[in-house]
């Protein structure tokens, strides 16, 4: 991969227009349809990750996966810069995701 690459606004998996709508870890516990504002991916394997809530100080997600099974959790975003898929290729941020509810994700 080129350094080049890596400036799409892909790779900028949490720009500060986004973070000021996340609300904070916990915020949405009780909620059974939660929204989900971010989505990351990764182009090269069947790995996303859905983000409802993220902690800035602690720079942890949590949210709705989609691996090996389909899970909520919590996940690591220095955790997340890290993983590339099969070819070499790193998470993006898809930039057509509009954020939604929960129940929007299964419907699709």
């Amino acid at each position: 991969m080129t350094r080049s690459s890596t400036t799409s606004p892909a790779y900028n998996l949490l720009p500060e227009k986004l973070l000021a709508s996340i609300p904070p870890i916990g915020a949405t516990s009780e909620q059974s349809d939660p929204m989900l504002y971010v989505k990351w991916f990764t182009p090269d394997s069947c790995w996303t990750w859905y983000v409802a809530e993220y902690s800035p100080e602690h720079r942890i997600a949590f949210g709705y996966v989609i691996g090996f099974e389909a899970e909520w959790g919590s996940f690591s975003l220095d955790e997340i810069r890290t993983i590339h898929g099969s070819l070499g290729l790193p998470v993006e941020r898809d930039l057509h995701f509009t954020p939604c509810r929960y129940s929007g994700l299964r419907k699709g």
